[in-house]
């Protein structure tokens, strides 16, 4: 990734555009930004370039499932306890991390699960969770209880509710990564293993082509952690080329968030700014911008060969 890529820390997960904030994915340590009732979003981490503020991604199209109320989904847990209506367990039991996101070593009927043991929206420990009675398999729709970061929800093992919406606690079951947290690898190759929020959370999320932008409704294609990486696009209003941005996926489909350097009259420390094909004749760059190769020559990965970015000549 070339250094003129704004250098963000973090992921912040907002459950749908327009919505209210949702989780904070945390990256490299750094601590994300959002309130609830605000709007965030995702970051590519590159650290060539030092960050002011740490960004985040968003978490959250809104998809359509059958009606199915907490109590009809979860049922019982294999304890003495019943997980009814998304309410935690007592408050002077430990919450800390109970178990292992790769060794997924709870109880027999129970899964790992990253949550936010403080009631706040970023993930920041791990508990034992109770697996539905009739769970929802890799790619189906799910459910969750509370909230994306309560730590319960309708999916299988080894998979979560992700891209909750926060109105309707709809999500789509992902693949946690596997290997370990050195080591880690996703069994789908045509997704890339996401480490965030120190380790907690380990998902493994879709590839995309930046020029193709070819990630599902109401999302784009944005650099993280040196892949390309399907994001809810949380632009709204904003995200045209040379508009400011602190985070990477406040920008809309088709652009990232640059160093204010590489981007004509930008009035933040970050402007949105095109992808471009090298091989095209007329790239949608800004006046004084050329098309410059995403990669170092030599290092574009299989059909990432003609990924460039719209930026000031260096």
């Amino acid at each position: 990734m070339r250094s003129w890529t704004r250098g963000w820390g973090v992921v912040v997960i907002a459950m749908g555009i327009g919505g209210a904030c949702g989780p904070i994915v945390q990256l490299d340590d750094e601590t994300g930004s959002g309130d609830e009732g605000s709007t965030t979003s995702i970051p590519p981490p590159s650290t060539t370039v030092p960050s002011t503020t740490s960004p985040g991604t968003t978490a959250g199209t809104t998809i359509t499932t059958t009606s199915t109320t907490a109590s009809e989904t979860f049922g019982e847990s294999p304890g003495d306890e019943t997980w009814s209506n998304f309410i935690p367990q007592p408050d002077d039991l430990d919450w800390g991390d109970q178990c292992g996101i790769f060794e997924q070593d709870c109880p027999e009927g129970e899964k790992c699960m990253p949550w936010a043991n403080d009631g706040g929206n970023s993930w920041n420990a791990t508990r034992c969770s109770p697996v539905a009675e009739d769970p929802d398999g890799l790619g189906e729709a799910c459910v969750v209880e509370g909230s994306g970061v309560s730590g319960v929800d309708s999916c299988d093992y080894g998979l979560m509710c992700w891209d909750v919406d926060p109105d309707t606690n709809e999500g789509t079951c992902v693949a946690f990564c596997v290997g370990s947290e050195e080591n880690p690898f996703c069994e789908d190759e045509n997704s890339t293993c996401l480490l965030s929020s120190d380790g907690v959370l380990a998902l493994c999320l879709p590839h995309c082509d930046p020029l193709l932008q070819d990630c599902n409704d109401g999302r784009a294609c944005y650099p993280i952690n040196d892949e390309f990486m399907c994001a809810v696009d949380a632009s709204g209003d904003m995200g045209e080329p040379g508009d400011p941005c602190e985070y990477i996926n406040v920008c809309d489909g088709g652009n990232f968030c640059a160093s204010a350097d590489v981007v004509p009259d930008c009035m933040g420390n970050g402007c949105c700014t095109p992808f471009c094909a090298l091989d095209d004749l007329m790239p949608p760059c800004l006046p004084g911008q050329v098309c410059t190769p995403w990669y170092e020559p030599g290092l574009a990965p299989p059909g990432y060969e003609n990924v460039g970015a719209c930026v000031l000549p260096m």
